[in-house]
């Protein structure tokens, strides 16, 4: 399965067990965006985990607080961040303080992908 979704924030590639989210320039994630994210898992994750993948291209700004809530989403396994910039790498030492599930980071798609379907494995 891969279908992408466009949302005013971005846009969002739905994989067998991860999405990839790209958000777009300039905006700032809220925790208001959760409900966006629990409609995915509701709707393309019912029965199974998955992972979720934010492939950082574009610069935007993160409220690290979106983390409480969404660690609360039971199926949703793990959390990892592709990035290539610098500010991206320290930012994310903060925003994993906030996310009480597998979290990493990675500089390009492939090794993420790699870690989020062992993950799955590995949690079943």
């Amino acid at each position: 399965m891969s279908n992408i979704l466009s949302f005013p924030f971005g846009k969002v590639s739905i994989h067998d067990n991860y999405l990839v989210v790209v958000m777009n320039e300039g905006i700032t994630v809220t925790p208001e965006f959760n409900r966006v994210l629990e409609d995915i898992a509701n709707t393309y994750f019912q029965d199974k985990n998955f992972v979720y993948i934010t492939h950082r291209i574009n610069s935007y700004s993160v409220d690290p607080n979106i983390y409480f809530k969404t660690s609360k989403i039971k199926n949703l396994i793990g959390f990892a961040v592709v990035f290539g910039d610098k500010i991206y790498r320290d930012n994310i030492s903060l925003e994993k303080t906030f996310f009480s599930k597998p979290f990493n980071s990675f500089n390009s798609l492939e090794p993420a992908i790699e870690w989020t379907i062992k993950l799955c494995d590995e949690v079943g």
